[in-house]
């Protein structure tokens, strides 16, 4: 048996990556929303609450996630995970997974909970990333310390930049594929098949739409801030 969860902030495009595993015979949970997410969420965000509460903000877009890696897990977070999951862990189908945009703000202590399973980084422009509202653009919600602001576009900005510092702050588990939405829609047999390599299995095919890159570029709103700098150039999209 396998065990699949996608990281990834919201608008990242994973919704693409979820549907493609539910068409692939991944059991997914025992009810999925048409974004392909495992509903209800409310014991993980509960769950991102407890463990927020050991970040510490340094300032501005700055925080420091170092005892999430070393300090014993709260139960309360384990229990949460588990009864949110607990459709997922107790099918007994060849291949299981979950996709929750949230599980990106509790990263590291689900990487310790589960470190051999089979993460699938999905990343996007972030431009294309804050181009519309996600219930995380107020991390407020979710427990998590920072700068508050009325600057909406701001909001979402800082929202995207903590879930990619998180990420990167957390050691890379032992099975770890990243993946770009703009590859898998604009070449999507390759990146198909860099997945099922991966993954050792075969995917379906699900139909894409290239105008959902580059939105950025005739959005009203500002989506472009100095600290998605390195982001841009590590993966290649373009300044």
């Amino acid at each position: 048996m396998s065990l699949i969860t996608i990281i990834g902030r919201g608008h990242s495009g994973t919704r693409a990556m979820s549907h493609t595993l539910s068409q692939s015979s991944v059991y997914m949970g025992a009810k999925v929303n048409e974004s392909g997410d495992l509903v209800p969420a409310g014991e993980i965000y509960e769950a991102c609450r407890v463990m927020a509460a050991h970040v510490r903000h340094l300032g501005g877009c700055r925080w420091d996630f170092e005892a999430l890696h070393t300090m014993p897990i709260d139960p309360a977070f384990t229990r949460l995970v588990e009864s949110y999951l607990d459709s997922v862990l107790a099918a007994d189908a060849q291949h299981r997974g979950w996709k929750l945009p949230e599980t990106t703000l509790i990263f590291p202590w689900i990487a310790r909970l589960f470190p051999e399973i089979r993460y699938i980084y999905w990343v996007r422009d972030p431009r294309d990333c804050i181009a519309g509202d996600h219930i995380t653009d107020d991390m407020s919600r979710f427990g998590v310390p920072w700068d508050t602001t009325d600057d909406l576009q701001l909001s979402r900005a800082t929202s995207w930049k903590y879930q990619v510092d998180i990420v990167r702050a957390t050691p890379v588990p032992a099975n770890w594929i990243t993946v770009r939405l703009e590859d898998f829609v604009l070449e999507q047999e390759a990146t198909l098949a860099r997945l099922e390599a991966y993954l050792e299995m075969p995917l379906a095919r699900i139909p894409v739409k290239p105008e959902v890159i580059g939105r950025w570029k005739t959005c009203s709103n500002n989506c472009c801030f100095d600290f998605f700098a390195d982001q841009l150039k590590l993966f290649g999209y373009e300044p």
